[in-house]
């Protein structure tokens, strides 16, 4: 698989997991069975059907585990699940990437300011591909470079 489309799917599996807990897992769940109808629409509703499970499955994960490493394994599990998923359907209809991008962008994307609770809140959206590096801090930050020594 084109590794480009392999990290798309890691992406995407990532970034839908970690909205199945919040306010914005029925965009995660319309967006991917929308994805899933374009080129088989008799699939759509079993996947999400699936995520709602899956949301399940993570939600009783964080709520049960007495252990924070229990809800992690859980969401890892459910991450390397949808991987699976999105890089066979990538696999078998690549064209869909530009509108897999689309929907990263667009619709599971951070919500505007003012759209959440009235509690405040950080959020930071980072999206690399190929062999990009991201960098994130919320201070100071330092970074050596092989050929920076």
């Amino acid at each position: 698989m084109d590794p480009e489309l392999a990290g798309l799917a890691s992406v995407a599996a990532a970034t839908v997991v970690q909205l199945l807990t919040t306010a914005g897992w029925e965009r995660a769940q319309t967006s991917m069975g929308a994805l899933w109808r374009r080129v088989y629409p008799d699939r759509a509703n079993t996947v999400e059907s699936e995520l709602e499970e899956s949301r399940a499955v993570l939600l009783a994960a964080r709520q049960d585990a007495d252990d924070p490493a229990e809800a992690e394994q859980a969401e890892a599990e459910l991450v390397s699940e949808w991987r699976g998923r999105l890089r066979r359907l990538l696999a078998a209809e690549p064209e869909l990437a530009a509108e897999l991008r689309r929907i990263l962008a667009d619709d599971l994307g951070p919500e505007p300011p003012g759209s959440g609770p009235d509690e405040p809140s950080v959020r930071v959206s980072v999206r690399a591909w190929d062999s990009s590096r991201v960098y994130v801090a919320g201070r100071d930050q330092h970074i050596t470079e092989e050929g920076d020594r």
